[in-house]
């Protein structure tokens, strides 16, 4: 059986962590001055490499070689080559123990981790105990947590995982390090797919790759699952073209939105009228080209506003679609536009539940342009 993609690229060292700057520094510095902590939080968007970070901690506390070899530990990295680093790689260590919250949520295995968290490891140096989806543990075990939190065992670390770092008490909270995960920019994840495309001798256009990088919403793992799974297509022997993405991932390209955007800039209300009609009978998902929509024309109002704020776009969108936007933007009334976003929010809203999704669009580009 093939290898998904998001597995066979994992990050093996925290420099290959991408999008995490801040962290990768922290970490790194804390792994050569042999200062890693005992209890961790790393919370953010889905995709964002905090797992992966967390069992790249497990490697860096029981590496033979970062033990046994004081210059390399100076790298602050794993090598990757140990029987450790190998058994947690392979997801077989027994001395790192995952655990996925949302199944095992309640006081009873909290019990049972603090029953196995005395025990000494069973080869390597540090038990590692990792706590994926933490929000969904329940009251009664975040508080039979708290004392193993606060202090564990000198032989043992704790890091939480969570998307949804506000639903953690703070007694638990307060009990670790904290460590925010970034949602990556477009720009990082078309970097990284055109890399994997490259090694994987996947034929993409450069507009493919790019729908796949915004459809993704900041996650690596997502990217890295929609280009498995276009590379699949039939015609992906030929190479993937932007309507291969788009029929995969229900979304369209940035040009076809620019379009549109543009022919509600001039108000050319028959004009948009048809191209929606035109997206419709194509069967491009609706609901999502007006969040995209949404999105757009957000930043060509910022833009409009504030050019300064380039610098900022670009990691979200290609130097041409920046250039497109502020185009747009220079033939815009400010006015116009702040009314038309409130008016595509509220579209969108009604869209999600409505069996007709063209229709309050369509209402939205009629009131708002006729």
């Amino acid at each position: 059986m093939a290898q998904a993609l998001y597995r066979k690229y994992r990050p093996q060292k925290l420099d290959d962590v991408l999008g995490q700057e801040t962290n990768v520094e922290i970490l790194k510095n804390a792994a050569k001055a042999g200062r890693l902590g005992q209890a961790y939080i790393f919370y953010g968007a889905r995709g964002t490499g905090k797992t992966t970070t967390a069992r790249l901690i497990a490697k860096l506390l029981n590496c033979e070689k970062r033990r046994t070899d004081p210059e390399f530990a100076k790298l602050g990295e794993p090598c990757n080559k140990c029987r450790e680093c190998l058994a947690i790689d392979a997801q077989n260590s027994f001395d790192v123990v995952e655990i996925d919250a949302a199944s095992n949520r309640g006081i009873d295995e909290i019990r049972n981790l603090k029953e196995s968290i005395r025990t000494a490891p069973a080869s390597a140096e540090h038990k590692v105990y990792i706590i994926d989806e933490a929000h969904m543990l329940t009251g009664a075990a975040f508080n039979a947590l708290l004392k193993t939190l606060e202090e564990p065992p000198k032989h043992a670390v704790i890091i939480l995982a969570t998307t949804e770092f506000e639903k953690l008490p703070a007694t638990i909270t307060s009990r670790a390090q904290r460590f925010v995960f970034k949602k990556l920019t477009k720009a990082t994840i078309i970097e990284k797919l055109t890399t994997i495309a490259a090694k994987e001798k996947i034929k993409i256009d450069e507009s493919a790759i790019e729908l796949i990088a915004a459809a993704a919403e900041g996650s690596f793992r997502d990217a890295e699952s929609l280009l498995d799974q276009i590379s699949s297509l039939g015609s992906a022997m030929k190479g993937i073209t932007l309507a291969d993405a788009e029929r995969v991932t229900g979304r369209t390209g940035l040009k076809k939105v620019h379009e549109l955007a543009a022919l509600i800039v001039a108000r050319d209300v028959k004009g948009a009228l048809a191209n929606l009609n035109e997206l419709n009978e194509d069967g491009h998902n609706l609901v999502q080209f007006t969040k995209d929509l949404i999105h757009y024309l957000r930043k060509v109002l910022s833009l409009k506003v504030n050019p300064s704020l380039k610098s900022v776009m670009e990691r979200d969108l290609t130097r041409d679609e920046v250039a497109g936007a502020i185009a747009l933007g220079a033939t815009a009334d400010t006015a116009m536009l702040v009314k038309f976003i409130k008016a595509l929010i509220r579209a969108y809203a009604e869209m999600r539940y409505s069996p007709f999704a063209i229709v309050p669009l369509e209402v939205a580009l009629v009131e708002q342009l006729g």
